[in-house]
């Protein structure tokens, strides 16, 4: 395969991006920019990267899907033309009681994949969807609304993850979490990695198509990353199943990256716009997050689950600036120009915490909040591709709580492939100033397999962090959480293997955070 140059891949992207911003506006409408005239090679399934839903409202959400019958060839098999889509959603899984259906658009600028915003359906309320493509039928799909605003209901219940390197393992989690009743999943990021993947599948043992083993730098191999992820089994069956929202961190464009640098690369510019357009055109997404002529795609936004509980979700990658200090371990450098979120996500997140009235408001966030002190009361060590890294915009966020009186503030944190449950003070490194939230960081799905990385390496720095409640350094799953008024439980669900599909998954620890009361006990 010939391998465009960055430049030559970003001035297609910038061209298609403009063309697609029309196309994404008449996608649920039926409307067609071009005559909708292709067709499948052959009679194969075109439903091979499964489908979705996310981004729920009160009243609606998003569906989503890609026709790509041959995904590792370089138009998926649709032949490079625009092709209509039906979908429809209905009131039972036999789908029988139908109360929304339509066509969308399929187009070649994005990938032939499928944005619908679903409207005017009941809040609270369980649907089922189907998409069609001339004589073939999608897997029925499950998903929900969220409550009406001003309603509160009794309980709400979401499971969050991160961290699915597709060649450290398989993803039994994923498995679990389509066994389970829940509301919501939430995504923090690193949904595929970006490096080469090998010809036996890593750690899967697993052969892998040719065009998907480069470490991808151009859109169409951007492409073909998400394809060999999006082709896994227990991935299909958990968004089936569930609505997902979902937000980045570092893995879906390079590695520790801030807003278009890296500490190897000076200019992430154009490859940073075909991962972002790739990331679009494979999650449930509205028109709203469509990439932009500039290269950027808004993802930082919110939900709310009636009054019971504000979610928060932040893009941590786009906008922050080069660290102040190294790229990696050192000294805190207090920059106070430096930025995590850019100035204009923390506006919108200070405005949304000033005017929730939510029992629980929830941060979704892809690094660390809470300060880890990597050695100890003689020295100022840490990690600065966390928010340690950043302290005067985790002082300003810090504030932004303070002033807001959001009630019982909880991060939810992914990233770090192991699990931390921390207290967060109102001084990071003073643990005796006033308690403000709790976070949760949770392990990852698969990244770094079953190998013991992590224990080893931050083990030793937990005695330096009282505040750090609990920690585990190596164990691979995901987090489920029960919101109800008077409390907020948390179960670590942890699998012993990655090495399998099969592995069981079940529940290894606890937590319980009591309303009006920060700081969360094991149970």
């Amino acid at each position: 395969m010939t391998r465009l140059s960055a430049t030559t891949d970003r001035r297609r992207f910038l061209a298609a991006t403009g063309a697609v911003a029309g196309l994404a506006a008449a996608a649920d409408l039926g409307a067609s920019a071009a005559p909708a005239a292709g067709r499948v090679r052959g009679d194969s399934d075109p439903f091979t990267l499964g489908i979705a839903s996310g981004d729920p409202s009160p009243d609606g959400f998003v569906l989503w899907t890609r026709l790509a019958p041959e995904p590792f060839t370089p138009d998926g098999g649709m032949r490079g033309r625009p092709v209509h889509v039906q979908w429809r959603v209905c009131e039972d899984e036999g789908m029988r009681r139908q109360v929304a259906h339509g066509q969308a658009l399929a187009a070649p600028e994005l990938a032939h994949s499928v944005h619908v915003e679903v409207a005017g359906l009941r809040p609270d309320r369980e649907y089922h969807y189907q998409f069609r493509h001339r004589g073939a039928v999608s897997a029925v799909g499950r998903t929900r609304t969220l409550p009406a605003p001003g309603a509160c209901p009794r309980s709400t219940s979401f499971a969050f993850v991160s961290c699915q390197d597709w060649a450290s393992g398989y993803y039994p989690s994923f498995a679990d979490i389509a066994e389970q009743d829940l509301d919501l999943v939430v995504h923090l990021g690193d949904y595929v990695y970006e490096g080469a993947v090998a010809a036996d599948g890593g750690y899967r043992r697993s052969p892998v198509p040719e065009p998907a083993r480069a470490a991808p730098q151009t859109l169409q191999e951007w492409r073909y990353r998400y394809a060999l992820y999006k082709g896994d089994a227990q991935l299909q069956a958990a968004h089936a199943r569930h609505p997902f929202v979902v937000t980045w961190d570092d893995h879906e464009v390079v590695n520790d990256y801030a807003g278009t640098r890296s500490e190897h690369v000076a200019d992430l510019t154009a490859v940073r716009a075909a991962a972002y357009q790739a990331y679009y055109e494979h999650q449930p997404l509205r028109r709203r997050s469509i990439p932009q002529p500039d290269g950027g795609l808004r993802l930082h936004r919110g939900f709310d689950v009636g009054t019971l509980l504000s979610l928060n979700l932040l893009d941590g990658r786009q906008y922050r600036s080069v660290p102040a200090g190294s790229w990696g371990e050192g000294p805190e450098v207090a920059e106070p120009a430096a930025t995590l979120l850019g100035r204009e996500q923390e506006a919108w997140l200070d405005r949304r915490l000033r005017g929730s009235s939510a029992r629980w408001n929830v941060l979704g966030n892809d690094v660390m909040y809470a300060r880890l002190d990597h050695d100890g009361p003689t020295g100022d060590v840490v990690w600065h591709d966390a928010w340690d890294g950043y302290p005067a915009a985790r002082q300003r966020l810090t504030d932004s709580l303070l002033a807001s009186r959001a009630s019982n503030p909880v991060f939810i944190t992914g990233d770090w492939h192991s699990t931390f449950v921390n207290d967060v003070h109102v001084v990071p490194d003073r643990p005796d100033s006033p308690l403000l939230a709790t976070e949760f960081v949770g392990t990852s799905i698969s990244s770094n397999g079953d190998g013991e990385v992590y224990g080893p390496y931050y083990g030793p720095m937990i005695g330096y962090n009282p505040h750090v409640r609990f920690f585990d350094g190596d164990r691979r799953g995901y987090v489920r959480c029960t919101v109800t008024p008077r409390e907020w439980r948390t179960e670590l669900r942890m699998t012993p293997t990655v090495s399998t599909p099969d592995a069981p998954t079940s529940t290894w620890r606890t937590f319980v955070v009591e309303d009006g009361r920060p700081g969360a006990q094991e149970v």
